[in-house]
């Protein structure tokens, strides 16, 4: 048992968080997210949907300070459409790094830059576009 652990954060999640270096990636998904073919670990987070799994994984990941730290997957052919999910996702960020800046990646590359990720959490967001990378940053010396 750990403190001040939220407790959706399961041991092989945890594992793969500390084990992350500065600069990996990792996503969080939606239940109808291609990851299965996608190639990174596949975590499961079904009974959990996109913001609250994304909440639970911020306060113990530091983020990096670069440009395209967090990135959406933008709506097919509507790149500027923000939907519901995503300003729940956009929210969490802003509550755990309000200097940090979601940008945006079409369906394509997110998908090839997910696939490059060490992991991808699919949650059971129902919500079409609740998908979301996040890269790892350093701790401060």
């Amino acid at each position: 048992m750990l403190k001040n652990i939220d407790p959706i954060l399961g041991p092989d999640l945890l594992a793969i968080l500390r084990s992350m270096g500065h600069g990996e990636d990792i996503a969080i998904v939606d239940r109808n997210y291609p990851a299965l073919s996608a190639g990174p670990t596949l975590i499961r987070h079904d009974g959990t949907d996109g913001p609250r799994t994304l909440d639970a994984v911020l306060p113990v990941l530091p983020l990096d300070g670069g440009a395209q730290a967090v990135v959406r997957m933008e709506v097919r052919d509507k790149p500027d459409e923000v939907l519901p999910v995503m300003g729940d996702l956009i929210e969490v960020v802003s509550r755990h790094t309000p200097q940090l800046e979601v940008g945006s990646l079409t369906p394509a590359d997110f998908k090839n830059r997910a696939s490059k990720a060490v992991a991808i959490i699919v949650t059971g967001e129902t919500r079409v576009y609740g998908n979301i990378l996040v890269r790892k940053g350093t701790l401060p010396v």
